[in-house]
């Protein structure tokens, strides 16, 4: 467990060039296992000798695994595509993340790698987490919980929805620290002052969207620190930001590459490209998977005085997929909900994000004009699909872009 001391751990602080070795060292233990464990690496990685992955440009040759992928490669090998080291029913949880995608966590302490990115954002011994990331099915609950345990916190399971609820234990209980999206904590923070209720957060750790300035300002007028993480249902925590909020710190148990998108060919520092991270999990042994996530690698240490590498945080996607209030939507989801409606011709998603809250809507063209009824059938296919609430519009065919995209993200962050 995590002491009460400004650092996680000595790993944080230590220097580059220690850094370096022992991490590839581990990489090369871990890849030798995962050819030993698992069918799909021993496919991947054929004639890949893992003594010869010594640094990052050994690392930059081997072949690139992609998100956008797995979908795939799960169905083809249910349900993890081969990619683990664990039979099914030899882990603690099976996952489900939209897609479907399906993935694995064992009761390993602190699988995700969390705690490092709650210790940063102030969480200590004795606080109590209040944690509305879900617990249905998708695993950010249970990355939260796990990250806020291993930092001695209590963690009270508020999940989403039912505000009302939420804001009577949040007033019982008193918790001093939030977890979660940046927009459900501000949407908690305008009902408690209509309920006239007073919120007892003095911290947040936030993930799952962006946390644009103007709202990380108003949170702190009102007395709360919010810091944020960035990670994956797949890899757990790829970087997480200090009080020097200086750019994202990346994990101690990550290998973080930025490559050109599309390839796995790495880019100059500095410049913006798609981040490919080899995790160090023997349970799930992920070797250069590309997220799909943008992101640029930032010159020198943080000023916090943890030293390892430095990533601008999430900069957007590399292809069509976009992130609303903490869930991943796909070209293909979009394509499945307007396929359940014959009375839809062409259809495109369109996100944006008014008074900086996200907002989801189908603008559809239909072959013939309809009504509310039908309105509220495709609402529905909507929400089943993306899980996701989103509006629908009707508008003609040539108000939709003929420029094959599935999904516009229009939104703005101040």
């Amino acid at each position: 467990m995590a002491g009460n001391g400004a650092h996680y751990d000595g790993l944080e602080t230590r220097d580059p060039e220690e850094r370096e070795p022992a991490l590839f060292a581990a990489l090369r233990e871990q890849i030798a296992f995962a050819k030993q464990r698992s069918a799909a690496w021993r496919r991947i990685l054929d004639g890949v000798e893992p003594a010869g992955i010594t640094d990052r440009a050994a690392l930059a040759a081997l072949p690139v695994t992609r998100k956008s992928a797995l979908g795939a490669m799960q169905r083809a090998e249910l349900p993890f595509g081969g990619l683990t080291a664990r039979a099914p029913g030899e882990t603690g949880w099976i996952f489900s993340s939209p897609g479907p995608i399906y993935e694995p966590a064992t009761p390993r302490r602190d699988y995700f790698r969390m705690g490092r990115a709650f210790h940063a954002a102030g969480m200590r011994p004795g606080d109590i987490v209040y944690n509305t990331f879900s617990y249905h099915l998708t695993p950010a609950g249970h990355m939260t919980e796990s990250g806020a345990h291993a930092c001695g916190c209590a963690v009270v399971p508020g999940g989403v929805g039912n505000t009302e609820q939420q804001l009577r234990a949040i007033a019982d209980i008193r918790p001093n620290a939030y977890a979660g999206t940046p927009s459900f904590l501000r949407i908690l923070f305008e009902r408690a002052g209509a309920d006239g209720v007073d919120l007892s957060f003095v911290k947040a750790a936030v993930g799952g969207e962006a946390l644009p300035p103007s709202l990380r300002a108003a949170f702190g007028e009102r007395g709360v620190a919010v810091l944020q993480s960035y990670g994956t249902a797949e890899l757990g925590l790829i970087a997480y930001e200090s009080p020097a909020r200086e750019g994202m710190i990346v994990d101690e148990g990550a290998i973080v590459e930025i490559v050109a998108p599309g390839t796995g060919d790495p880019v100059a520092e500095g410049e913006t490209g798609e981040v490919v991270v080899s995790v160090l999990n023997p349970d799930y042994p992920l070797i250069r998977f590309a997220t799909g996530d943008l992101s640029a690698v930032m010159a020198g240490p943080s000023p916090c005085g943890r030293t390892n590498m430095r990533i601008r945080g999430w900069l957007g996607r590399a292809d069509q997929t976009a992130k609303v209030r903490g869930m991943f939507v796909h070209p293909g989801q979009v394509a499945e909900a307007a396929a359940r409606h014959p009375e839809i011709a062409r259809a495109r998603l369109v996100i944006d994000n008014p008074g900086q809250a996200d907002r989801m809507t189908l603008r559809c063209a239909l072959k013939a004009p309809a009504g509310d009824a039908l309105r509220a059938r495709i609402a529905e296919s909507l929400r089943a699909v993306c899980k996701l609430r989103g509006e629908v519009e009707f508008v003609s065919d040539s108000a939709l872009p003929a420029d094959g995209r599935a999904i516009e993200d229009a939104r703005i962050y101040e």
